[in-house]
């Protein structure tokens, strides 16, 4: 199928706009106000992006069968298809179809965050060794980021770094804050080699209880840390101003992973957030506001 071509970009109705918005504005999440930043055609591509982050992921957390959750995620591999051609079905795929051309979103981007659900979807991940781990973290947020920088105005080899360095920091400090609900879940994504050289089991809710879970987790944690210093670097050779909305990201979660540090995994089920004026004193400091 062939791709459709940068000229051919088409305008985006206000209906669909608007219904988009309101998709993630009903999800109340604090993404809707994060992205009001951006300009408006740049805006509603966000918007949209997660809208489609948040149905296939709605499809590989659910509970019908397996083999229905591989035909809906197949369905959605086709419609990226077709969004290629330039053809879109709903308000979220037709202004996902102008914002391909228009930002140069790359179709493996796509197929690759399907791919991550899909790995949700098979069966709970426990305890996946580093490879696995780093592949999932690749495709659940590293694809987003590639996705995101090109829409935020960055589509350099650098804003790919950003993105790759960026999203893994992220998933990391995610597991990290979600241990607990994702024990509950029967899902463990501590990596294998490092829960077995720390004694600790593999059964998610035994490795909760472990005393040589504090050790994996300061791992993980240095590992985030890591992430977020390749992003800041890669940032440096970025555009500065298609960057803030990255290193809003980028401050926010690294308080959150520094929160979790100070307040230890003995237990990890103590939620952990950070406070308001907090981050709207972050968004001042990187200029989001």
């Amino acid at each position: 199928m062939k791709d459709i071509a940068a000229e051919t970009v088409r305008a985006v109705s206000e209906a669909d706009n608007e219904e988009v918005a309101a998709l993630v504005r009903r999800a109340g999440t604090s993404f809707y106000r994060g992205m009001r930043v951006l300009p408006k055609e740049r805006r509603a591509a966000m918007y949209a992006l997660y809208a489609f982050c948040r149905m296939v992921d709605d499809i590989a957390d659910g509970s019908e069968p397996m083999k229905a959750k591989r035909a809906a995620l197949d369905h959605w591999r086709a419609r990226i298809d077709a969004l290629y051609a330039g053809e879109g079905n709903d308000a979220v795929t037709r202004v996902l179809a102008a914002a391909i051309p228009r930002y140069a979103l790359r179709r493996e981007d796509f197929l690759a965050i399907i791919d991550g659900m899909e790995m949700d979807a098979e069966a709970p991940i426990i305890a996946p060794d580093l490879a696995a781990l780093d592949l999932y973290c690749d495709r659940v947020a590293a694809a987003v980021g590639r996705l995101s920088v090109r829409i935020f105005g960055d589509a350099s080899p650098a804003a790919d770094r950003v993105a790759n360095a960026l999203g893994r920091a992220l998933q990391l400090t995610n597991i990290l804050r979600d241990l607990t609900e994702d024990a509950e879940r029967g899902r463990l994504y501590l990596p294998r080699e490092w829960l077995e050289a720390a004694h600790v089991p593999k059964e998610p809710a035994a490795a909760l209880a472990s005393p040589g879970l504090p050790l994996v987790c300061a791992r993980t944690a240095a590992l985030a840390h890591s992430h977020f210093d390749r992003a800041s670097e890669a940032m440096r050779s970025c555009n500065t101003r298609a960057m803030r909305p990255a290193r809003l990201m980028k401050a926010t979660y690294a308080a959150i992973l520094n929160r979790l540090e100070r307040r230890g995994w003995k237990d990890p089920g103590e939620t952990v957030n950070v406070p308001t004026w907090q981050k709207l004193w972050l968004a001042l400091r990187h200029g989001v506001v």
